[in-house]
């Protein structure tokens, strides 16, 4: 199992990166072409949320992506350390409108993730989140001596 982990700073100018290296990365994998534009736009809308959750949150720790190439599949892993509630609680000094906005921000993220993935997993908890994404490949062709 082969693993590339990418550390950025919570900046949305590092998100094209992240786009970048995980579809290289899938492509390398054997993740098919057909998908890379679905692996891209899942990629940029997980770590756009992270970002945007570390801001609000006035988090300064890096958005951590893990790249994870197994023998069939191809997973993704995006982390935030955005401490969440449980529903109905409101976060220390959250406003009411501003709080439903970034809740209203948040589900239509995951709802855009859950329309280009098939196989997503999302957990949250106090000490931040994680988007788990993951594709199957194929394996390379082999060559002919």
């Amino acid at each position: 199992m082969a693993t590339v982990e990418l550390r950025f700073s919570a900046l949305p100018e590092h998100v094209r990166t992240a786009r970048l290296v995980a579809a290289a990365v899938a492509r390398r994998a054997g993740v098919d072409e057909a998908v890379l534009d679905e692996v891209r736009l899942a990629v940029g809308e997980a770590c756009t949320r992270a970002v945007g959750l570390h801001q609000s949150g006035g988090i300064t720790s890096p958005v951590q992506v893990l790249l994870i190439e197994e023998e069939k599949q191809f997973s993704i892993e995006v982390g935030d350390e955005a401490p969440r509630t449980a529903p109905g609680d409101r976060a220390p000094g959250a406003q009411g409108d501003d709080l439903d906005v970034e809740t209203e921000e948040d589900e239509m993220g995951l709802a855009v993730i859950s329309g280009l993935v098939d196989d997503v997993e999302v957990t949250a908890g106090e000490h931040g989140g994680q988007i788990r994404m993951t594709w199957p490949t194929t394996p390379p062709a082999a060559t002919l001596p």
